[in-house]
């Protein structure tokens, strides 16, 4: 965290900068705020929407202004807000650059967006992080990362957020280990998740309670059946195949999924649904033509052997029945001892698998779950954003930083895989965290005037993504 504001200060008594370090800080720059005009209209009309409820003569900041100034905040990965006022409020390049693009008073202190966002309806700022969603796979941005090329891969799943030694509001969680009493916010995230990597946030869901001393905890199983009817109430006619962990593995999960009309692709633990995998087991010996083998790698070091079983008979808790297909992969690849490993892969889905689909389902399907531990929750946790870090104590400012942490995540995404950036920088410039130092401190350290700034949002340009 302090690492930032010392390398900033560096760059601050540093040489005078060559005409290719201003031309990279113009590209970084310009890839920044591109991106966002682009796609979204600039800051001021991804939060234009939102309800204002402070006093007109009371406040100084445009609302929009500090939403702006929350998004920078985790894209600079500063990881405090108290570095808003060391290094973005408290410098004549950053200031002018507000007064020009933002805001004529300058950039807010710290302070001033937590007391904001007290007030601050999550809902709106939810629907903002949607609707930039929306309007991407409404832009056919995502149409080459679906799945069999009609379903959008959803994966959801679980995280820490917030823990405290003692209560830290009314809707706490609580768990005891050792005797020690833990008070804990866990969310639960849908993520649209691509195979190249790509792991943008659909729809968070808050698992909380509803007071204090409740009779029986919220938990993930609840806040998903929550989620998911929201997701399809925003998104009514969006094909959507969900992955989840073994922990949604029951006859619920099955009936809402399919009542939504969505695929899914759920783990399939040797302990989830007992009665499943005795099935497959028997089955699979009786359907020897059910099988796959698959070799990929950069020289097929890789092996899979894929096997599967369709309508197996399920009758669920409630009398619900269900007809679904369990698939399993056998992968063998070298460790790193270059020894020979096999590791197994099982699904329980809806999916009607044969030998033309079955590698996709298995590859571009159920093994992308892992992309939202990876490239979702470890990259905010470790990469820069402190995704753990709280960044108030007020239980509703806590959340609208969470979700400006979101869409933080996704313009990060969007510049770093847009032609903009990688045209400017066929090589790269490293990792995700040298990318926010360096808009950091282009932001910080490049001198640009008002005329310069909209020149540069006037201009009509494209911006491409790689191919899958």
């Amino acid at each position: 965290m302090m690492q930032v504001a010392v390398m900033a200060s560096d760059a601050e008594v540093a040489d005078v900068p060559t005409t290719e370090h201003i031309e990279d800080q113009q590209a970084l720059l310009r890839a920044l705020m591109v991106t966002v005009q682009h796609f979204f209209g600039g800051f001021r009309q991804l939060f234009g929407a939102l309800t204002d409820v402070r006093v007109p003569e009371q406040t100084t900041y445009k609302l929009e202004t500090l939403m702006a100034t929350g998004v920078l905040m985790f894209l600079f990965r500063l990881e405090a807000r108290r570095q808003i006022n060391e290094l973005l409020r408290n410098n004549g390049p950053s200031a002018a650059k507000y007064q020009a693009y933002l805001d004529p008073a300058g950039c807010p202190h710290g302070d001033t967006l937590n007391y904001a966002f007290m007030r601050i309806s999550v809902d709106e700022v939810q629907a903002v992080v949607t609707g930039m969603i929306h309007t991407l796979i409404r832009r056919k941005l995502l149409y080459q990362h679906r799945l069999r090329d009609t379903y959008h891969m959803v994966a959801i799943d679980g995280t820490g957020r917030l823990t405290y030694p003692e209560r830290h509001c009314p809707h706490c969680l609580t768990r005891t280990h050792h005797g020690r009493t833990q008070y804990y916010h866990p969310v639960l995230e849908a993520k649209l998740i691509t195979p190249t990597g790509l792991a943008f946030s659909l729809m968070t869901e808050f698992i909380e309670n509803p007071g204090e001393n409740p009779t029986k905890q919220d938990c993930e199983l609840k806040a998903c059946y929550r989620l998911l009817a929201r997701l399809k109430a925003r998104f009514p006619r969006l094909p959507i195949c969900l992955t989840l962990d073994g922990l949604y593995a029951g006859g619920p999960t099955f009936a809402q999924c399919e009542a939504y009309g969505w695929k899914y692709l759920v783990v399939l633990q040797e302990a989830d649904v007992p009665y499943l995998n005795d099935e497959f087991r028997a089955l699979s010996q009786l359907e020897p033509g059910n099988r796959v083998h698959f070799q990929t790698g950069v020289q097929g070091e890789i092996e899979q052997d894929l096997r599967w079983v369709n309508q197996i008979a399920y009758v669920d808790s409630d009398g619900r029945e269900h007809s679904l297909a369990v698939l399993q992969c056998l992968e063998t690849k070298p460790n790193r001892k270059q020894e020979r490993q096999t590791t197994r892969f099982k699904w329980v889905t809806n999916f009607t698998v044969k030998a033309t689909n079955v590698i996709e389902l298995a590859n571009q399907g159920g093994r992308l779950r892992w992309k939202i531990e990876n490239e979702g929750f470890n990259v905010q946790k470790n990469g820069g954003y402190a995704l753990e870090h709280s960044y108030s104590r007020d239980p509703n400012a806590s959340k609208i930083f969470y979700l400006l942490l979101q869409i933080a995540h996704i313009l990060a995404q969007l510049i770093e895989r847009g032609s903009l950036f990688r045209r400017a920088f066929p090589k790269g410039v490293g990792s995700a965290k040298n990318l926010a130092y360096r808009l950091l401190e282009a932001w910080r350290n490049l001198q640009l005037s008002a005329t310069a700034f909209r020149r540069m949002l006037d201009v009509r340009v494209q911006i491409r993504f790689a191919p899958p």
